[in-house]
């Protein structure tokens, strides 16, 4: 029936919205002063305020240190739309700066990229860029390279791994007005080919039906896993193909899964992940699925043994 309490930790106990709303004679505007139990909205109107209030309280902290280059960072990139600036206190080293920069357009359309996208909110790319802060005001000592980190929201996953992306080296006295437009160019490259990447592991799962038979499950948007049934005399299993965002380069992992055996607590009997099978990028298609094919004739005796022993061991 009443409103939420809302706990900072100490290091923001200056974070004090309601007294700045008060002083500024609009405290009657928070969320918090026209509260209504029964607007299922309130909540996240709520946070929404705080964090944009808590947006605004961050960076007149940053415009606060004395600190050059960050001063010169701020005055050269803090008008780009949705970057983010906040302190981060430390108690073992110097306080740091941090830079959460965005890096796709805001109309960037992943539609165009991913027929039939299931995202409904909006996929985000940001470079965190941290800066320590030097306690000299000039530039006499060349300042040390920020550590930088790629963050995108979890489900662009999917699609593109911003972990296992490179990033451009930091050179000497630059800053990110710089570095920004030919990180921003080859992140675009890379969603590009990202999207093409889905192509070739659709027309990879496509193949898997003149040998295998048409897969049980696949997944149709960003094809990312299928599995098939095979038979090998009277053992029957299924075949779960988990296919890499880097495929061709990285092979299918196969993961095989008894139809007629299980373990103590009635689950099925699961091989370990199989990624030693012959392989290369180069076959096409119908060569991969083939070269697969002839693996798993042997492979399959070996599971089934697996199995078998498995039962075994638990009478």
């Amino acid at each position: 029936m009443v409103a939420p309490d809302v706990v900072f930790g100490p290091e923001d106990e200056r974070f004090q919205p309601l007294v700045d709303y008060a002083v500024a004679g609009n405290g009657d505007k928070s969320c918090l002063a026209r509260w209504d139990c029964r607007a299922p909205e309130g909540l996240l109107a709520l946070v929404q305020e705080l964090r944009e209030l808590y947006i605004e309280y961050q960076k007149k902290r940053v415009h606060m240190v004395d600190d050059a280059r960050v001063a010169f960072e701020l005055s050269t990139v803090l008008s780009k739309e949705g970057i983010e600036v906040c302190m981060v206190p430390s108690a073992d080293r110097p306080d740091e700066v941090k830079f959460a920069v965005p890096l796709l357009d805001p109309d960037f359309d992943f539609a165009k990229l991913v027929p039939g996208c299931p995202w409904r909110l909006p996929q985000k790319i940001h470079l965190q860029v941290i800066f320590p802060i030097s306690r000299s005001s000039s530039y006499s000592s060349m300042p040390s390279a920020p550590r930088l980190k790629l963050i995108s929201t979890p489900d662009l996953k999917s699609l593109l791994s911003v972990e296992d992306v490179k990033l451009l080296p930091w050179s000497n006295g630059m800053c990110l007005a710089e570095y920004l437009p030919a990180l921003e160019d080859s992140l675009n490259g890379l969603l590009v080919e990202a999207s093409a990447s889905i192509g070739s592991r659709r027309r990879f799962i496509e193949a898997l039906a003149p040998t295998f038979g048409r897969p049980l499950e696949a997944d149709p948007i960003f094809c990312r896993r299928a599995t098939i049934l095979s038979i090998s005399g009277i053992f029957t299993f299924l075949v779960h193909f988990a296919i890499p965002l880097q495929f061709p380069k990285q092979q299918p992992v196969l993961t095989l899964q008894s139809s007629q055996h299980c373990n103590a607590d009635g689950t099925p009997i699961m091989s370990p992940p199989i990624n030693d099978y012959p392989w290369s990028p180069r076959w096409d298609q119908a060569e991969m699925v083939e070269r697969i094919y002839d693996f798993l004739t042997d492979e399959c005796q070996n599971f089934k043994k697996f199995c078998s022993d498995a039962i075994t061991q638990q009478k």
